[in-house]
């Protein structure tokens, strides 16, 4: 992840890898380039070093080429662990805070995951299910019936209630990716059940692809990291000259934050305390916040940034692009590795000025 920024940009990746590694209070990045696949693969390590290659990316765009997150972009939005780096972005956290935050949540979630293991025994991960379109909403109600209770209910309104509910049989929806991808998380063997229940019954085959997850995120399982998460978004920053104030800046940057959680934008900083600290065990409505801002917000640029294109493939599915759509007059794009840079800042440069085109059109338009 690491080592073509390095080659590209040495010093200003350099810089900011010290940085990180300062932060984390141990060489991350030593984990991420030169560490066992089973060490960077472990919640604790995966999760702030995915997070920090995201935010690296972004800061580069700014030391190396200009980019001011505050002049070019009106929308931030990340899918589960990528929310954190949206929020870094948005200045809403800081980027200290937010590694500190996910460090310690995602030990909080690998705890959780061991003690289910432990104490009631069984196979723990997420699997992905892609069906047809038409198929999408039966597929989702198959399986709140299968698991005998809505999902998203069980975990917001009655906690007691899902405690109830041993781990071992607790698969639920964790993402709603778009519109006919959905994400289980749970124990395996009961998504393998939940799995042949819906081919036997809904009279149709969803592909089921199991994800590279060491835990069941989004599940009730997570709610112990929930409690980790409000006492983290309770304090104020750890950030040397920000001691004194709290950990969430709300108003930031950027005007528009949308939330996994409500698929809408934050309303203030209580919100994003609340919203965020539940996002580890709530569903992910990632398509329902890309019709939203598509459909209401009238996004037309989509630029992802990170260590994968999983994001940018999702969104370029919903709204019909990818790279640059002169018709549309915006464009799907993502920076995961170096080379893409200039050709994505040209495809924005290019689409800005089509939209700056189009609202001098309007203004004559009205004039006349």
């Amino acid at each position: 992840m690491l080592t073509p920024w390095l080659e590209a940009f040495p010093k200003t990746a350099g810089e900011i890898i010290d940085e990180i590694d300062t932060h984390m209070g141990y060489k991350l990045s030593a984990v991420i380039q030169d560490g066992p696949h089973r060490d960077l693969t472990a919640t604790p390590n995966a999760q702030p070093a995915i997070m920090a290659t995201s935010i690296l990316i972004l800061r580069i765009l700014e030391r190396e080429f200009g980019f001011s997150v505050r002049d070019r972009i009106d929308v931030s939005l990340g899918h589960s662990l990528g929310e954190f780096a949206a929020l870094v972005a948005a200045g809403v956290l800081q980027f200290q805070d937010a590694l500190h935050m996910v460090h310690t949540r995602a030990q909080a979630m690998a705890r959780a995951t061991q003690k289910a293991r432990d104490e009631h025994g069984g196979d723990y991960g997420m699997v992905a299910l892609v069906t047809e379109p038409e198929y999408l909403q039966g597929l989702i109600d198959a399986v709140d019936d299968f698991v005998g209770y809505r999902s998203a209910g069980l975990r917001s309104s009655d906690p007691a209630e899902s405690a109830r509910v041993q781990p071992i049989d607790q698969v639920l929806i964790a993402n709603i990716n778009s519109k006919n991808q959905i994400v289980l998380s749970g124990c395996i063997e009961r998504i393998k059940e939940l799995t042949a229940h819906v081919r036997q019954f809904l009279g149709h085959d969803p592909r089921a692809v199991r994800l590279n997850s060491d835990s069941p995120f989004h599940s009730p399982i997570m709610s112990p990291a929930v409690e980790v998460m409000r006492d983290l978004l309770s304090r104020t920053s750890c950030v040397p000259g920000r001691e004194d104030q709290n950990v969430v800046t709300y108003p930031a940057d950027i005007p528009c934050v949308v939330s996994n959680v409500s698929a809408r934008p934050f309303r203030d900083a209580d919100d994003v305390r609340e919203l965020l600290a539940r996002q580890c065990l709530e569903t992910v409505r990632w398509w329902e916040s890309i019709q939203y801002l598509d459909r209401e917000e009238k996004v037309r640029r989509w630029i992802g940034i990170g260590p994968g294109k999983v994001g940018r493939n999702l969104v370029g599915k919903e709204v019909g692009m990818r790279g640059v759509d002169t018709v549309k007059g915006g464009g799907v794009w993502a920076i995961t590795d170096p080379y893409e840079i200039e050709e994505v800042l040209r495809g924005l440069e290019k689409t800005e000025a089509i939209k700056e085109e189009e609202e001098e059109e309007e203004q004559q338009q009205q004039q006349q």
